[in-house]
């Protein structure tokens, strides 16, 4: 045959940086989000939906200079010549949603959203172009109770997936305070916008490099251990100075030295012991901040805010650990105005290298108050926060709080005769089933019996019946339990041997299939 002759074979293959996903990975995923949104709408919040698509320009993210949008964003041209593109997250579709229904909306308006946000970036390891995210918002509250509360119900939401208090800590911060450190260091104004958020990557990496290597990162730069040389912000000493005081207070080195005597419930420690703790804590941290931060009305405002966010806390019990003041945090570089957070996994897993490092971040958010206003003739504030659900999930595993094992599949019914006096026979046993609740089929292929029960292995079905002429002329059905008959092959004693195959497999009238089927369940549920 000559190769013009040949058809053509289309490769199956799917784009970089997606994922396909299998049925244990969605009904975990979907067990997760059930217990999120309970927390959610525990706290008042109601559902609401946006589209995948949004007009570009809404999304902020255009390039003024060119005639399509900005490579961070997958777009289209519709037919009136307007660029659309899939959603980047769900807060800019939130803020335009808000903005046209604003008339409409009850005021603050609380709402959680779930859904799938894509990145036109270069995909890597554990960096997707398509993954999902977890939201909730209060719009039109320009108090950071709103904010305070936030950061509660993030760490309501982690106790209730499972993750232990002390394994997990929600750390808050206020870009207030960053931008006012900013501009008392010279640093204000949009001429410097390039240093600002060089200073800004830098304090980001406090966890990872600690208080040298982000020193060095405000300087010259700092080479890592395989040689790679990373360029700073060039800061003078002074300056470096003034930034470093938010992070070099005596109660923060002291907490460096003591970390194995911070009470904790686990130490036997009383909760009024952990709350003085965090008190002292905060107050070390505080006068850190207040160095910096009251040279400019901005960090004042800041620090001032932190405070209030601290009282609200208190109130309400949180002080014991699971919410922190932390003057890192910087999240979204030029999205956030005010109070930030982020939440943080505190237990180790291991690098690439085999080194022991903590999980890290699952989740954050924070006040943005430009963004809605953007759309309206009038200051609309807002805050939320946002789960990362594929890196929750993984976290969720490790912790062994989210079964990896797939579901049970159906019971199968197998066609031994394809007649239609056979069909018709295995349809009512699969109706009686069906609408008794269990998850049932019937064997639509063409294969023999062998090959139907290495399909109901594939499929991982807990039960096979078996109907045959001579059981259909008797009214009857072989009921073959699969999870015990499999444990057959290991056993040694004749009579046990026995005992269990008479349990594996029996025979029933066709009237008593959904008993016995409910039976053979119960027995591995």
């Amino acid at each position: 045959m000559s190769t013009e002759n040949k058809t053509s074979k289309t490769e199956a293959r799917k784009p970089r940086g997606l994922q396909d996903r299998g049925p244990a990975d969605i009904a975990a995923t979907e067990a997760m989000m059930k217990t999120i949104r309970e927390v959610y709408s525990r706290y008042g919040f109601d559902a609401v939906e946006t589209p995948f698509l949004e007009y570009t320009d809404a999304l902020g993210k255009f390039l003024p200079d060119q005639d399509r949008p900005n490579a961070g964003v997958f777009s289209l041209r519709d037919d009136d010549d307007q660029w659309m593109s899939l959603r980047y997250d769900l807060t800019a579709p939130l803020a335009r949603y808000c903005a046209e229904n604003w008339q409409n909306l009850p005021k603050p308006y609380r709402s959680y959203r779930a859904g799938w946000v894509f990145r036109n970036e270069k995909p890597g390891p554990g960096r997707f172009r398509q993954f999902m995210q977890f939201d909730a918002d209060t719009v039109g509250a320009a108090s950071v109770a709103a904010d305070a509360e936030i950061c509660m119900m993030a760490a309501d939401t982690l106790e209730a997936l499972g993750v232990p208090r002390g394994q997990y800590v929600i750390k808050v911060n206020n870009r207030k305070v960053l931008d006012g450190v900013m501009e008392a260091i010279g640093l204000g104004g949009p001429e410097h916008s390039g240093t600002r958020l060089t200073v800004l990557r830098a304090i980001d990496k406090l966890d990872k490099f600690g208080f040298e290597g982000v020193r060095l990162l405000l300087g010259k730069g700092r080479r890592d251990e395989s040689g790679d040389f990373t360029k700073g912000a060039e800061l003078s000493e002074l300056q470096i100075a003034e930034v470093m005081v938010l992070f070099e207070t005596p109660a923060m080195a002291e907490e460096a030295l003591a970390i194995q005597r911070v009470p904790s419930a686990k130490h036997g420690a009383g909760l009024e012991d952990i709350r003085e703790y965090e008190n002292r804590r905060l107050n070390g941290i505080m006068g850190g901040v207040m160095r910096t931060a009251q040279k400019t009305s901005l960090g004042l405002d800041g620090a001032s805010e932190l405070r209030s966010m601290w009282g609200f806390l208190s109130a309400a019990g949180y002080n014991d650990g699971r919410i922190r003041i932390d003057p890192s945090v910087v999240r979204g570089l030029e999205y956030y105005t005010g109070p930030v957070y982020e939440a943080e996994l505190l237990f180790e897993v291991k690098d690439e290298d085999g080194k022991p490092v903590r999980f890290g971040s699952v989740g954050g958010g924070g006040r943005y108050d430009g963004l809605v206003s953007r759309f309206l003739n009038e200051p609309v504030p807002a805050t939320g926060f946002s789960i990362g659900v594929s890196r929750l999930l993984a976290a969720l595993q490790l912790l062994g709080k989210v079964s990896t094992t797939p579901e049970p599949g159906p019971v199968l019914v197998l066609a031994m005769d394809r007649d239609a006096q056979g069909m018709a026979s295995y349809q009512k046993v699969v109706a009686d089933l069906r609408n008794a609740g269990i998850r049932s089929e019937i064997y639509l292929g063409a294969s023999g019996m062998k090959a139907q029960m290495k399909y109901a292995d594939r499929r991982a079905s807990p039960v096979a019946i078996i109907q045959g002429s001579n059981e259909r002329e008797k009214g009857t059905v072989q009921i073959k339990d699969l999870i015990l008959g499999a444990t057959l092959v290991n056993e040694k004693d004749r009579e046990t041997y026995l005992a269990k195959q008479a349990e594996a497999q029996f025979e029933v009238p066709v009237s008593e299939v959904v008993e016995a089927v409910r039976k053979v369940l119960a027995r591995h549920a």
